[in-house]
C-alpha cells in the first residue's frame, strides 16, 4: 500500500533564481556575485544587498555550477545584512555547494537555457533535475506533473532545446520508475510511463553534451532484483547510468553497496548518489511511514564531487536542495519551500 514503505521521496521543488532573465552575458555577470536578499524562497525581506561571495568550487574536484542566486545564497545575504554572522556561516555551508536545478513546468526552454548558459560562462556543468512526469507522486505532497503524455513530450523537447550543445547532467524523474515497481502508480498508466521514460532518455541523448541518469530510488526501498528489469524497460541501456538516494537519507556506504549490486544486473552501468542530507543516515524515530519527511537531526553529507574513489560511482551530488521542505509535516512549510530553520539544523549537525 502506498505510504507503507519508509524512505520515500515526495518533495516538489521549484527551480529558483536564474529563470528567464536575460542573455548569457547578463547571467554570467551574476557569477561575479552579490546574491541579493529577499525574493521568493523566504530568504528574508530586507531590501538592501549584502555581498557574501558565492564562487565556484575547484573544477577538478567538482565540475558543477554553483548558483549565486539560489535560496541558500539569498539566505546568507539576508543573515549577513542582519549582522548574524553565525547563521550566515552555517548556511554558507550549503550556499557554497552546487545543487540541482529543478526545472519548472513553465517556459522550460528559457529556464534551462539561462542555467546552462550561466554554467558555461563559469566553465562548469549544469546539474538539472526533471520532475514532471504525468501522475507524479501518486497524488501526494508532490502531486502534479504534465497533463498527459503529449504534454510531457513537448515539455521534454523544450528542456532538450534549452540544453543545446552545452554541458548538462540530467537526473531523470525521481521516483517515477519506483512508483511503477511498488504499485503506487495505477496499472493503467504503466505502459505510457515506461514509454515516456525511454523516450526522454533518447531525446536528451540527442544533445551532444548531455549526461543522463535515470532515477532508481534508494537503498531503503525495493531491491536490485525488483529494479533491474524495469530499469531496462525504461531505457537505462541508452542512459549514462542511474541515480540513487534522491532526497533521501541512506548513507553513502549503503547506497554504494546497493548501487553496485544493481549495476551488475544492468551491464555495469555507473551511478551517482545524492549525499545532500545523508550525513547522519536515515531517521529511525517517530512514525516509520513519515521517516522521509523533514526528519529531525539529519546532517549534510559528503560535499559534491566527482572524486569518489570508486570507478562505478560517477559523483556525489546534492540533488535535493538542502533546506527545502519535504512537505507539510513536522512543522514544515509546503513541499519545496525554503525552510531556513531546517537548513540551519542540517548545517549545525554537520559541524
Amino acid at each position: 500500500m502506498y505510504g507503507s514503505h519508509t524512505g520515500r521521496f515526495r518533495t516538489r521543488r521549484r527551480a529558483t533564481g536564474l529563470r528567464t532573465t536575460g542573455t548569457a552575458a547578463a547571467v554570467g555577470a551574476a557569477l561575479l556575485l552579490t546574491a541579493c536578499s529577499g525574493g521568493d524562497g523566504g530568504a528574508g525581506d530586507g531590501g538592501e544587498k549584502a555581498a557574501p561571495t558565492v564562487g565556484q568550487r575547484p573544477k577538478a574536484e567538482d565540475p558543477y555550477w554553483v548558483n549565486p542566486e539560489g535560496n541558500a545564497a539569498r539566505q546568507v545575504a539576508a543573515y549577513t545584512a542582519e549582522g548574524d554572522d553565525e547563521k550566515a556561516a552555517l548556511i554558507g555551508k550549503i550556499a557554497r555547494q552546487p545543487v540541482g536545478e529543478w526545472v519548472g513546468p513553465h517556459d522550460p526552454k528559457d529556464e534551462v537555457q539561462a542555467v546552462t548558459e550561466a554554467a558555461a560562462a563559469a566553465d562548469r556543468d549544469a546539474l538539472l533535475v526533471l520532475y514532471n512526469i504525468p501522475h507524479r507522486d501518486c497524488g501526494q505532497f508532490s502531486k502534479g506533473g504534465a497533463a498527459d503524455g503529449d504534454a510531457y513530450r513537448a515539455w521534454l523537447d523544450s528542456v532538450a532545446r534549452g540544453i543545446g550543445d552545452r554541458r548538462a547532467t540530467v537526473i531523470l524523474e525521481p521516483d517515477a520508475l519506483l512508483h511503477l515497481v511498488d504499485g503506487c502508480t495505477p496499472e493503467q498508466f504503466h505502459e505510457e510511463r515506461y514509454d515516456l521514460l525511454k523516450g526522454a532518455v533518447q531525446r536528451l541523448k540527442q544533445q551532444p553534451r548531455a549526461t543522463v541518469y535515470l532515477d532508481a530510488g534508494n537503498a531503503g526501498w525495493q531491491s536490485p532484483d525488483a529494479l533491474f528489469q524495469p530499469l531496462r524497460r525504461a531505457g537505462v541501456a541508452e542512459a549514462d547510468g542511474f541515480s540513487l538516494n534522491v532526497s533521501n537519507f541512506q548513507t553513502t556506504a549503503v547506497s554504494t553497496e546497493f548501487g553496485k549490486k544493481l549495476s551488475q544486473k544492468i551491464g555495469g552501468k555507473p551511478f551517482v548518489i545524492d549525499t545532500s542530507r545523508n550525513g547522519n543516515g536515515p531517521y529511525t524515530g517517530g512514525d516509520p511511514a513519515e521517516s522521509w519527511c523533514n526528519p529531525p537531526g539529519r546532517a549534510l553529507g559528503e560535499a559534491p564531487t566527482t572524486r569518489t574513489g570508486d570507478d562505478l560511482v560517477d559523483a556525489y551530488l546534492w540533488i535535493k536542495r538542502p533546506g527545502e521542505s519535504d512537505g507539510e509535516c513536522k512543522g514544515g512549510p509546503k513541499a519545496g519551500d525554503w525552510w531556513p530553520e531546517y537548513a540551519l539544523g542540517l548545517a549545525r549537525a554537520s559541524q
